[in-house]
């Protein structure tokens, strides 16, 4: 047996989110029916970096599963891709040792966040962008990322339906770019809780658009408290960026 890892890319639209769910169309799902086919009904389990929420984006998902099969990296992207539906493309194949483990040898993730700040919605961004029509304090908001940086206990800004009971992460950077109309939040960390980044992203917008201020960051923290924090950002303007190892 091989094991084999791949960078996976998909439109989180049109999915109930990564992992496999009875009778949901998942990334997973679909991956995984394309290797049994490929492997002539053989159950092939993958195991990737972690889960996506339904509507959300990945550029760079990583993923990782055994076979018994010969075929060169190439062979596997043109294989692959030739089965998958349109919003499911295969990046890159490779050969890795076989104690590679997609999810627990992961040292740093990057995700980031898109804000389209336009007065008016547009039609062909609307999956893939969160659409804010008043003007934001950008300056107040890329003052505010400082407060997230480090290692921090993240219990005020992860969902009460996580069951993680150890919520300290570290976040490496935090980052609000401007391009053109829109507002990009670069955040890489060594991991991130269920929903993390983006009540993250629904605090900064909160501070952009003068409802708290950053000086409260901290308290709100310290409150280990979810009601503290900002609100949800929509799942669709989020994008699993780039894994690292």
């Amino acid at each position: 047996m091989k094991r084999i890892s791949g960078i996976i890319s998909y439109d989180g639209t049109g999915f109930s989110g990564y992992q496999v769910q009875p009778k949901q169309r998942t990334v997973q799902g679909e991956l995984e029916k394309v290797l049994r086919r490929i492997h002539k009904g053989e159950y092939v389990k993958t195991t990737a970096s972690g889960r996506t929420d339904a509507g959300v984006h990945a550029v760079g998902q990583v993923f990782h599963f055994d076979t018994g099969l010969s075929i060169e990296p190439g062979g596997w992207i043109r294989a692959l891709n030739a089965q998958l539906p349109s919003d499911i493309r295969i990046v890159s194949m490779g050969n890795v040792h076989s104690d590679f483990h997609a999810r627990f040898d992961v040292t740093e993730k990057e995700y980031r966040y898109r804000i389209f700040n336009g007065e008016h919605s547009h039609v062909f961004r609307r999956n893939y962008t969160y659409h804010i029509p008043y003007a934001l304090d950008v300056e107040a908001m890329k003052q505010a990322t400082s407060y997230f940086v480090g290692t921090h206990d993240f219990t005020s800004f992860c969902s009460t339906k996580s069951v993680v009971k150890n919520r300290v992460r570290t976040i490496y950077k935090l980052d609000l770019v401007e391009d053109a109309d829109e507002l990009v939040v670069i955040v890489k960390g060594n991991g991130f809780l269920y929903n993390m980044v983006r009540i993250i992203v629904g605090t900064l917008l909160d501070v952009g658009s003068g409802r708290i201020t950053a000086d409260i960051l901290p308290p709100m923290m310290e409150a280990k408290d979810r009601n503290a924090a900002g609100k949800t950002a929509p799942a669709h303007g989020l994008y699993l960026w780039h894994v690292s190892y």
